[in-house]
Formats: structure tokens, sequence, C-alpha cells
């Protein structure tokens, strides 16, 4: 029993470990990671409630429009704020099939301001010999998924059990 209470103890840590550290939500079901930007920061969308296989995501905050990508029955894409933003609250217009859902992107100032922008501040079309496109988008795919952590989180948890029974069975604990 007491090895059960571990295992239990353990996926519990690891799930709280695997859950992302912040991200803000609006009621439109946008989230945005990290909640709170810096100008020149990387950021990751999520969409819920949007049947749509791909959508768009727009701001004056993105260096450009967010191509969003259905994932884990999510929509999901990356993003870069500007690095000449100054802090404050940026709306985000996500188009899904014919409808509009709209949330905010609070950015804060950063810690200090670097002499050059951290980021272009458009597409920048570089290397691969046009092929950089292609190899973000395989790359995007890679690495897994919430889905697959619980999945490994439920059959630890299994496994554990079944040792358990069979410590049992034989009289060992």
């Amino acid at each position: 029993m007491r090895s059960l209470r571990v295992t239990l103890c353990t996926g519990v840590l690891a799930a709280v470990a695997l859950t992302p550290a912040a991200y803000a939500a609006d009621e439109g079901g946008i989230s945005v990671t990290p909640a709170v930007p810096t100008p020149g920061t990387d950021v990751r969308l999520r969409v819920s409630d949007c049947a749509e296989q791909t959508a768009v995501a727009v701001s004056a905050a993105f260096v450009t429009d967010v191509t969003l990508t259905a994932t884990d029955g999510v929509l999901v894409g990356e993003s870069r704020v500007r690095s000449t933003l100054t802090a404050g609250a940026y709306a985000v217009k996500v188009t899904c099939g014919s409808s509009d859902r709209t949330g905010t992107l609070t950015v804060a100032h950063p810690a200090h301001k670097p002499s050059a922008p951290a980021s272009p501040v458009a597409p920048v079309e570089a290397g691969g010999g046009g092929t950089a496109h292609a190899a973000a988008e395989d790359a995007s795919g890679t690495g897994p998924g919430t889905g697959h952590a619980v999945t490994g989180l439920v059959l630890a948890g299994a496994a554990a059990v079944a040792v358990a029974r069979a410590r049992r069975s034989r009289g060992t604990s």
C-alpha cells in the first residue's frame, strides 16, 4: 500500500511540473504563454472551442499575423512580441471560421531596454534556400505533448499497482 501512495504522489508532482507556469486567458478562449511578456519575447497562443483546423490571430503587439493550427483539439501557434512596443494592453483578434474572438495581451516593461531591437519588426525569410519555412513547420509538431505525459503517468501508475499486487501475493513488501 505504501508503494501505491508513493506512486500516486509522484504522479501528482509530475503533473504539476508539466503544467505551464503561467498563461493568460480571456473569455474568448484565447490564452497566451507567458501571461505577461516583455517586448521581444516569444509567445505561444492557444485557442479552444474552435471547430476549424486553422485560424489566424492578429494583434498590433505581434511581429506578424499568427497562423494557428489544430493540435490535440486546440488551435496553437507562436509569435514574437514586437521589440519596439511600450508596456500596455493590446487587443488580439482570432478569426475562427466565420466568427471572430477577441482577447487582450498585456505587455510588461522589460527590466532594462536593450540598445538594439531584440527581434525583427517584420517577417524575415532566412537561409535554407527557401526551405526555412518548411523546416519550421516540421519542427513545430515534434516532442511529446500533454496527452503523451498523461498517458505515461497512467501507465506508470498501472505498473506500480501491478508490482504492488505481485509483491503482496508473494508476501513481500
